[in-house]
C-alpha cells in the first residue's frame, strides 16, 4: 500500500491574500479554487514540479473532534527543493519575493537554503539539492526496495 503525502492544509488569514502571494510572487499553480460544499471554499496550489500540494480554507480544520485550528503564521520549516539554488532565487526574486541570500552550511549536496516568509508568517526554506537536476525524486523512489 502506498501512501503519499499529497496535501499540507496551510493557516493564513486572508484566503485570497495568501493564494495571490502563492501563484504570484512564488509560482504555485492554482490547482481548486471554488466552495467545495456550503460555506466551504478551499484553495489548493502545487508548487511546479511537485507532488505535494497546499490548501488554504477556513473550513479545513474542525472535520473531527479531536482537531484544533493552528494560526496563521505559525507553521515553519515547509520546504521545497531546488536544483539550482542561485536560479530558483533569482526566479524568486524577480517576482517581487523577498527571500534571503543563500545560505551555505556545509559544501555537500543538499547544504544550501534560502528562506522566506509568507504574508502571514509562516516560515518556508529552499533546500538545493544538486543531485536533481539529474536524478529527479520519481525516479530515486522507483529504486528504493520495498520496506
Amino acid at each position: 500500500m502506498d501512501f503519499t503525502l499529497e496535501v499540507i492544509p496551510l493557516p493564513v488569514t486572508d484566503i485570497d491574500r495568501a493564494r495571490d502571494f502563492y501563484r504570484d510572487k512564488v509560482g504555485f499553480h492554482v490547482d481548486i479554487d471554488q466552495e467545495v460544499m456550503p460555506g466551504m471554499r478551499i484553495v489548493q496550489l502545487t508548487p511546479p514540479g511537485s507532488g505535494c500540494s497546499i490548501a488554504l480554507g477556513e473550513a479545513i480544520w474542525g472535520m473531527t473532534e479531536s482537531e484544533t485550528t493552528p494560526a496563521p503564521g505559525t507553521y515553519q520549516g515547509l520546504q521545497l527543493c531546488v536544483a539550482d539554488i542561485e536560479a530558483a532565487r533569482a526566479e524568486l526574486v524577480e517576482r517581487g519575493l523577498d527571500v534571503s541570500e543563500p545560505v551555505r552550511y556545509a559544501p555537500d549536496d543538499g547544504a544550501t537554503f534560502v528562506y522566506f516568509t509568507d504574508p502571514d508568517g509562516n516560515g518556508w526554506s529552499i533546500q538545493e539539492y544538486r543531485r536533481r537536476a539529474t536524478e529527479p525524486l520519481h525516479q530515486a523512489l522507483t529504486r528504493q526496495p520495498a520496506g
